[in-house]
């Protein structure tokens, strides 16, 4: 296969940027090589705003032809949560087919080494970057993110994410030598001389089980941690979110040919509807990796059920605020506000559980009771989502009717503090759009339990009375234990409560935010510096992004020559 692309020319175009993130992930700080703000692409071969949405919509109605082996069918049903029909259709794969054309092209993709595939990522990633725009649209119709949101959280902070995981997989992969000259002395004899070489070998075909809420920010990690690594892997979209992973994998396929390697490293496995493949792709043998974002019960079933494969689960959990007291009141309720209306709840970082104390709290605006926190947490949401156009910037699209089911249920559990009202959205009318809803629960009734113990993902959230800040660390603690939670956020002003909550969240292995009353949110997490769960609970069996994450997805293999 003739390549356009060399590795030389990549290694001198992207090693800097390689560099970077590597110096990012070593000392924590801000960086990012993917421009945030819209108006940065244009130039140097990227698409701005006006191109991005042409490209865009001249995807829908079409056939996306990836060119991959094994194709019987042509599939695509996907409706926009604000109401179009993208209509686009996507290659349906006979695995039996697709899986050893897949498997073929690993060879030279292992022997390449790790500087090369990492450099051939970082081309992926460049050009995902320059088409930002249109990504943005893709994850926006699919997901039911506001514009903005997908194109900072779809975009860019996805490619961040994608990036760091290239450089962990890089770190792991040159922690151990090409080769090594080994002699030991033998006395009077000979010393033994042996010449030594290591090899990363990559465990397999991985396997990609995308999200419908964040399809490139929760698919990119796994997919390029398994691609630096040496494996090919195969992309199974949501049903309802195939068009950001299926473009990606037609940008994989392009830079892998053009850089002279099979470009059936990466694929594409699209369902009919009702299919539900993920189960069986799951436990096929040539399936070594999994990568999963979703439900409890199906993360569950991987992690029993796929025995051949390393699973790397995302699953649910109950997160929680606690607060105990403040000394910014009205930044508290702005920041928690914020925190209850992005993207509708829709996230796996939304805080459900807020533990306030029956008696009150202080703040420095004087004693709050249970009942005006409540209050005036309520009207916080409300003022920030009073006007329709910055509420439908802010909440985007329900996602499903199941979410829509739940925030409708939620209201018939307990006192509501915060009704939530339904918004029309001018630009696209057939939207479901909704605020969200506050339950005043009370955390010491066994049937108030069963509500707040159980996650209920949307714009829901529950204040829970409890005796007092140690009781509520008490439950914070069981909360995790039992149930999991992808973050945790506290306020107070006592040290010893501070203490306290830190030491519940190092033990059970809960990432902790303290405090927070500016424009840091306890569900947002930065590439390069934030872990994205921990690994070390019930909602998730790995963080993005740390060494443990990339490290179990090749195996090194030693061969011996006498020296």
């Amino acid at each position: 296969m003739a390549a356009d692309l060399t590795t030389h020319e990549l290694i001198a175009k992207h090693r800097p940027t390689l560099d970077q993130a590597l110096e990012a992930i070593r000392t924590r700080a801000y960086w990012s090589p993917h421009p945030e703000h819209p108006k940065a692409y244009g130039e140097n071969g990227s698409l701005d705003a006006a191109a991005g949405k042409a490209a865009f919509d001249a995807l829908l109605g079409t056939r996306l032809d990836l060119g991959q082996p094994g194709t019987d069918d042509w599939v695509g049903a996907e409706v926009s949560p604000y109401g179009i029909e993208l209509g686009v259709t996507y290659p349906h794969a006979d695995v039996d087919e697709l899986l050893p054309a897949m498997k073929a092209g690993q060879r030279a993709w292992r022997d390449a080494g790790a500087e090369a595939r990492a450099v051939v990522c970082l081309e992926i990633l460049k050009r995902i970057s320059d088409r930002t725009h249109e990504f943005a649209h893709a994850v926006m119709h699919t997901s039911g993110q506001a514009f903005m949101m997908a194109f900072q959280a779809g975009g860019p902070h996805a490619q961040d994410r994608g990036l760091e995981a290239v450089a962990y997989s890089y770190v792991e992969q040159v922690r151990t030598p090409d080769t090594a000259e080994w002699t030991k002395p033998q006395g009077k004899r000979d010393p033994l001389a042996l010449t030594k070489q290591f090899t990363a070998v990559p465990r397999g075909v991985a396997l990609v089980i995308g999200c419908n809420t964040f399809p490139t920010w929760n698919g990119y990690p796994g997919l390029f941690a398994s691609l630096a690594t040496g494996n090919a892997v195969l992309v199974k979209p949501h049903p309802r979110a195939v068009l950001p992973l299926a473009l990606t994998v037609q940008v994989a396929r392009q830079v892998l040919a053009e850089a002279g390697f099979d470009p059936n490293l990466v694929a594409l496995a699209a369902e009919r509807p009702g299919e539900g493949i993920a189960k069986t792709l799951a436990t096929r043998p040539e399936i070594r990796i999994i990568d999963y974002t979703g439900s409890t019960a199906f993360g569950d079933w991987l992690e029993a059920n796929a025995r051949q494969a390393q699973v790397y689960t995302e699953k649910a959990g109950v997160n929680t605020v606690l607060v105990d007291s403040t000394a910014s009141y009205k930044g508290m309720l702005s920041n928690l506000a914020f925190s209850l209306s992005l993207y509708s709840g829709q996230m796996c970082t939304t805080p459900q559980n807020l533990l306030i104390p029956r008696d009150g709290i202080r703040t420095d605006e004087g004693p709050k009771t249970f009942d005006e926190v409540v209050a005036d947490l309520a009207r916080s949401v409300d003022g920030l989502l009073g006007d329709d156009t910055r509420a439908n910037a802010l909440l985007g699209a329900i996602v499903n009717p199941d979410v829509k089911a739940r925030l409708e249920a939620a209201a018939g559990l307990g006192e509501v503090a915060l009704a939530s009202r339904e918004i029309s959205n001018p630009e696209f009318p057939d939207a479901v759009v909704r605020t969200p809803v506050i339950v005043k629960l009370d955390g010491a009734k066994p049937d108030d339990e069963a509500a707040y113990m159980s996650e209920c993902f949307g714009p829901v959230s529950f204040a829970v009375a409890v005796d007092s800040a140690a009781d509520a660390a008490e439950l914070l603690r069981r909360t995790i234990r039992e149930k999991g939670a992808m973050t945790v956020g506290a306020y107070t002003t006592d040290e010893e409560v501070e203490q306290t909550v830190q030491e519940v969240c190092l033990e059970e292995a809960a990432q902790l935010s303290l405090n927070l009353t500016g424009g840091v949110y306890v569900n947002q997490t930065a590439a390069f510096s934030d872990f994205h769960g921990s690994g070390g609970n019930p909602a998730a069996n790995a963080a993005l992004c740390d060494g443990a994450f990339v490290a179990n997805r090749f195996r090194v293999v030693e061969v011996r020559r006498e020296a």
